[in-house]
């Protein structure tokens, strides 16, 4: 099956939304996501977490792709298992993201305080209000976005309305970034010339 009719055939499982001044295309399949960056004629680069673990302080930084991503939340932040979580349970986390980028997705589900996968409700959503709300129960439930038009430079994960409340820890695996062509870097660094608490320690 091309491309061109898996995406015609996909257009029934992405959500378009009006956010700001993007068209912001929504996905739960990372295969539509990966082939829908693809099309748009980029790469998908990964970040793992699988060289962290224990503690770490706010302002983490990591390196995918050419992409950097920072890492903070209330709390601050801990992973392990290849996870990278909140120190604090319910607590806000954050990837801001330099450059920004036309894509990113990732799997985003809820742990207890060892890493143990709970069934919860969880938010994903984007610096410019952009939002999926949904219920996810393992390490592979995905939620991406693409962007046709702004650049995207952050998104956050949530836990919302799982029971027993202390225990939810929003957590993150295999972070995606949709990283264009090289050709496509070099203008954007000439646009940018030219014209930003788990106690296991």
């Amino acid at each position: 099956m091309s491309i061109r009719i898996a995406l015609s055939a996909a257009a029934m499982t992405v959500v378009m939304t009006q956010a700001a001044s993007a068209a912001m295309v929504t996905f739960t399949n990372a295969t539509l996501w990966n082939g829908f960056t693809v099309a748009q004629g980029g790469s998908v680069a990964t970040e793992t977490f699988n060289s962290y673990n224990g503690f770490y302080l706010n302002g983490l930084t990591g390196n995918a792709g050419g992409i950097q991503w920072t890492a903070s939340a209330p709390g601050e932040l801990y992973a392990g298992s290849g996870f990278m979580s909140t120190n604090s349970p319910e607590a806000l986390l954050t990837f801001n993201l330099s450059p920004s980028v036309q894509g990113v997705a990732g799997n985003f589900f809820a742990t207890d305080a060892n890493f143990n996968i709970l069934p919860a409700i969880i938010g994903v959503q984007l610096a410019d209000g952009s939002a999926y709300v949904g219920y996810a129960a393992s390490a592979a439930d995905f939620v991406g976005f693409y962007s046709t038009g702004a650049a995207i430079s952050s998104i956050s994960v949530s836990v919302a309305g799982n029971l027993p409340a202390g225990s939810n820890f929003a957590t993150v695996d295999n972070l995606y970034f949709a990283v264009p062509a090289p050709g496509a870097l070099a203008l954007i660094g000439v646009a940018g010339i030219i014209g930003g608490s788990r106690k296991r320690r």
